[in-house]
């Protein structure tokens, strides 16, 4: 707490020490002084602040050598006078100045810097900075006038001098700051705001100094990074202080054309002063550039966070600030900005996206062209090596340069057009995208994964939606890259050109590209998607609004011109796998010259002869396009909305097909489609979506049935309406089914597969109706004259062409007959007096299957005759015992042999799966047949093998169940046969005079078939325990 409150106290106790420091410069004198200043208080202090002053000037003035450590604490000592006192004279804060700098200065006639210790270097730099920050008011200005420029001068050359040469972190990073208070462009609020003339002069003055401050700090910036964060932080912010000063679009305005004459006395000084006209600013906007394109270039990649954050502060200053005059370093500036985006550290990410937006709301790009300019043609600089530095660098350079691509568009924002009017940049960006963009399509797997089942994959038709949704674009895989964030800010890139770019150009120009050649389509469709999601605003990211709203109208005739360019014959029926039904089917359709929706126009493109021989690669390609084609209507439903309803009978019935496409990758990209139109259009479902389109639907189905090039698309049609909707349907379709019927009685040979696919479907459906149906009763009387419901009539018709078709040459087309066939034996199940003659009709066809066939129709034809059996009843006991059972039999006791010696891989074996069907059948068969005792034998025999623990393990679960139905229909025989292989009791007879029982399996040593065995006694006498016998007491009626 001071002591000395008032100057006369103040004076009376510091007299003395002043005295005596005046009379002998030593370090114990400066001490006392400093422990006396101590006790007077600032105000007292500000009053005598000359007077103390004195004698400490007077120390550094004394000729002659000084020890260093007394000089460093006569300097300090002024600090401590200067940190507590305001200077409020000018000449005093010139004196004080050049007394200072002084300390620091070489020897005369060198010119290297003093050689001084790092204390010394260090309390003058402080001191220089406390006198700076310790002038009152407007007398700081004096220090800034045309007379003081040589004594600046000094001053900075020596500051410049310390900052680059000095070792000592702490000196460098001082001399920065008290360069950086030195012109003006202090941190800290204590200064006075300067208003515009004097900002003016002070910018006048600064220009002389800027050549060599730029220049030696440049070198700070890229020096040895040993130097630490700190300096290269501060080199870099004093750097854009006063470029942005001295450089300020606003002051370079306002410089006149002529130089100022300065009076005569001023006239050499006149000489040092720079005049800031257009040559000199000219001039040295393109020496920076060469410096900033240095220190871009270093501090980018520096290692420390803050050193990148401070270059993004650089960027936004001298964007701010100097647009205009250094626009030709903005490429640099710019591109340094942008690919700080993706910084690894969050604070330079979040600033970065800060300062962007901050370009992009006081439209800095959009009101200055040059700039735009200058972004342009980044853009096509960086277009043109894009598919360069796609092929050679790693992932993450890839996001570095896309982020890059992004970042130039978003910030040249509505001037995109800018680049799109032009046509070498239009194409130049255009093939970028295309080359990069260029997907993966060597994967066998994408031809391979078929729709083989008639089942449906997504499960009932109110789960479908939800199933859809997880996935609803397909994975793509690309050539050049495989990191998903690449492909994001491909998107990013596509949508910013339709949120802000002319849509009509765009479209006309990526549509050219789509027809233009087949190795751009699938890119080609990709951008068309994107650029028509970003039109929408849809998952955009951007920087500013566009300057023209968004025209509803426009929008809808790109998509349609778009929509009618994917569903054309020509793009729509792609050859998508070897299957030759399918090929003739697309090869006919494109020949055909008709479109993909019904009531179409006719295509005029002249179509060249598909290649004789397509590959595993070109399919791929057209399974792909399909796909984001669909995509595309997907992505088109979810921009229109509602409005997308009216679109719906160009695009509704070409996605149906392609939903019934037997490639899985096709059939689930159009089910996801489906599922986007229903969101867009406001359907409850896919199965509302179908019902309430039904009728346009089913009348394209009806006229395409009757052109045979379009058959089988039709019928794909119908089949993808039947498989996901309900029996509600049947009724609207129930004519076009029989139209189906028709055509199909006109051609078996050729389109038997596809249509049986639609009768598949047609039966599924029906099955949902039979809760419905009451069962009629098996009445021989009145066969023939009861009237069968339509779905029963179907299901019958259905079963008809069944028959003929059972012996069709091909094996792919037996099978769905047979799982058409176990359909309609359903369906038909309660109309007993009509299912019991088509079985009689439909058995000598089954069993030929059944006996001789391959064994893959053995097994489905085995599962239809379960079927039948469970309908049937004792209808097939004889035909079953006579045609089927001797061929099931001696299969099983051949086969039994080769499954008990084999290893793990035989249950994946044909063969296995056979077996295993048979004896998972076999008992159900013989407990609904109500079979006979010489049968029931004949059974046990043959699965009493499968018993033995050397069989697969399934296959003794199977053989284990045909016992379990056989105790249902003769326990008696079948305990007598498990005993005979296995006895676990000794029965004694319950008199003497009986004979002792004795059975084959008593005291036989444990052996492979005892378990199974035991467990089927065990399983039997738990059976005889809860059912007890007739004539027992417990069984006897009441």
């Amino acid at each position: 707490m001071a002591v000395f409150d008032t100057p006369q106290e103040a004076f009376g106790a510091l007299r003395p020490v002043c005295v005596q420091l005046t009379r002998a410069q030593t370090m114990e004198n400066v001490a006392r002084l400093q422990a006396q200043l101590a006790a007077v208080s600032a105000s007292a202090l500000q009053e005598l602040q000359e007077y103390v002053l004195f004698p400490l000037r007077f120390a550094l003035k004394v000729p002659g050598p000084k020890q260093e450590r007394l000089v460093q604490s006569v300097v300090q000592c002024m600090s401590s006078v200067l940190a507590a006192t305001c200077v409020k004279k000018q000449e005093l804060l010139q004196e004080l100045f050049s007394e200072l700098c002084t300390c620091l200065s070489p020897p005369s006639g060198s010119s290297k810097p003093a050689s001084l210790s790092e204390e010394l270097k260090l309390a003058v730099i402080q001191a220089l900075h406390t006198l700076m920050h310790s002038a009152y008011g407007d007398v700081i200005l004096s220090l800034y006038q045309p007379s003081t420029l040589p004594l600046l001068g000094f001053a900075v050359s020596l500051l410049l001098g310390l900052a680059e040469q000095e070792k000592a972190k702490q000196i460098k990073i001082s001399a920065l700051k008290c360069l950086q208070v030195l012109v003006l462009q202090c941190d800290c609020q204590e200064h006075r705001h300067l208003d515009e003339d004097e900002a003016q002069q002070c910018g006048d003055l600064f220009a002389s100094f800027l050549p060599g401050i730029s220049i030696t700090l440049s070198r700070v910036i890229t020096g040895d990074i040993k130097q630490g964060h700190k300096t290269t932080v501060c080199a870099i912010r004093l750097f854009y202080l006063i470029v942005g000063l001295v450089m300020a679009d606003a002051q370079l305005a306002r410089i006149p054309k002529n130089k100022e004459k300065l009076p005569v006395e001023q006239s050499r000084i006149s000489e040092l002063l720079v005049h800031r006209g257009p040559d000199w600013s000219k001039s040295t906007a393109e020496k920076l550039s060469l410096l900033l394109h240095k220190m871009v270039e270093f501090s980018s990649v520096h290692p420390h966070w803050k050193v990148r954050l401070e270059l993004v502060e650089l960027v936004h200053h001298l964007l701010r600030n100097c647009s205009r005059s250094l626009v030709d370093s903005f490429s640099h500036l710019l591109k340094a900005l942008v690919g700080l985006v993706n910084d690894e550290n969050s604070e330079v990410q979040s600033r970065c996206n800060e300062v962007l937006q901050g370009i992009a709301e006081q439209r800095i790009v959009a009101q200055n062209r040059a700039l735009a300019d200058v972004l342009s043609e980044n853009l096509h600089s960086l277009a043109t090596a894009l598919p360069r530095l796609m092929n050679s660098q790693d992932d993450t350079g890839k996001v570095s340069t896309l982020s890059l691509l992004l970042g130039y568009l978003k910030l040249l924002g509505p001037k995109i057009n800018i680049v799109l009017n032009s046509v070498s940049h239009l194409h130049r960006l255009s093939k970028a995208l295309m080359q990069v963009l260029e997907l993966d399509v060597t994967d066998v797997k994408i031809v391979e994964d078929r729709r083989w089942g008639c089942e449906s994959t997504c499960g009932p038709s109110g789960s479908l939606q939800q199933g859809v949704q997880k996935g609803r674009c397909q994975k793509k895989y690309f050539r050049f890259f495989t990191e998903e964030k690449v492909f994001q800010l491909l998107q990013q890139v596509c949508r910013v050109l339709g949120y802000h770019g002319n849509l009509y150009l765009l479209v006309d120009h990526f549509m050219g590209l789509y027809g233009e050649s087949g190795m751009y389509r699938k890119q080609a469709a990709m951008v068309l998607n994107e650029l028509i999601a970003g039109a929408a605003g849809l998952g955009v990211d951007v920087l500013q609004e566009r300057e023209v709203l968004l025209n509803m109208d426009d929008l809808k005739g790109s998509i349609m011109s778009i929509l009618d360019e994917y569903t054309d014959q020509a793009n729509w029926y792609l050859i998508t796998s070897i299957d030759t039904e399918e090929i003739s089917h697309e090869h006919s359709v494109q020949c055909s010259g008709l479109t993909a929706h019904p009531g179409g126009a006719c295509s005029s493109i002249l179509l060249p002869s598909p290649e004789p021989h397509v590959t595993t690669r070109t399919m791929n390609s057209n399974i792909w396009q399909i796909c984001l084609q669909l995509e595309g209507i997907g992505c088109f439903a979810a921009v229109l909305g509602k409005e997308f309803r009216l679109l719906l009978l160009s695009a509704l019935y070409p996605v149906l097909e392609k939903a019934g496409d037997k490639t899985l990758l096709i059939s689930e990209t159009a089910l996801g489609t489906l599922v986007d139109i229903c969101e867009a259009c406001s359907y409850d479902s896919v199965q509302s979506l179908i019902n309430e389109n039904s009728d346009y639907l089913v009348n394209g189905i009806s006229l395409n049935l009757r052109q045979l090039a379009h058959q089988p698309h039709a019928s794909q049609v119908l089949d993808t309406m039947l498989r996901h909707s309900d029996a509600s349907l049947l009724p609207l379709v129930e004519d076009v089914i029989q139209d189906v019927l028709s055509t199909l009685d006109q051609s078996y040979n050729n389109q038997a597969s596809t249509f049986l696919r639609v009768l598949h479907s047609v039966m599924a459906a029906l099955d949902e109706v039979l809760p419905l149906a009451k069962p009629e009763p098996n009445n021989s009387d009145t066969e023939g004259e009861t009237l069968l419901p339509s779905h029963a009539q179907l299901a019958k018709d259905v079963m008809e062409r069944c028959i003929h078709l059972l012996s069709d040459g091909n094996l792919r087309v037996r099978l769905k007959v047979l799982d058409v066939l176990e359909l309609c034996v359903t369906v038909l199940h309660p109309h007993g007096n009509h299912l019991l003659p088509m079985a009689h009709r439909v058995w000598p066809a089954l069993v030929t299957r059944l006996v001789s066939d391959d064994p893959l129709a053995v097994l489905r034809a085995f599962k239809v005759l379960c079927t039948l059996a469970q309908k049937c009843g004792d209808f097939l006991r004889q035909r079953f015992s006579k045609d089927v059972l001797p061929k099931l039999t001696r299969s099983l006791l051949s086969q039994a042999p080769a499954s008990a010696r084999a290893g793990p891989v035989y249950n994946h074996t044909l063969a296995f799966k056979l077996q295993l069907a048979v004896l998972q059948g076999l008992g159900s068969l013989c407990e609904k047949l109500d079979m006979g005792e010489s049968d029931l034998n004949k059974v046990a025999d043959a699965c009493l093998i499968y018993l033995s623990a050397k069989q697969p393990m399934k296959l003794q679960e199977a053989a284990q169940s045909v016992f379990l139905h056989l105790m249902h229909v003769d326990p008696d025989s079948t305990w007598l046969l498990l005993n005979e292989v296995c006895c676990p009791h000794q029965y004694e007879p319950p008199h003497i005079g009986l004979r002792p029982v004795k059975l084959s399996g008593m005291g036989r040593p444990r052996n492979e078939f005892t378990d199974n065995v035991l467990f089927l006694l065990e399983r039997l006498q738990q059976r005889e325990s809860a059912t007890p016998r007739a004539g027992t007491p417990e069984a006897s009626p009441p």
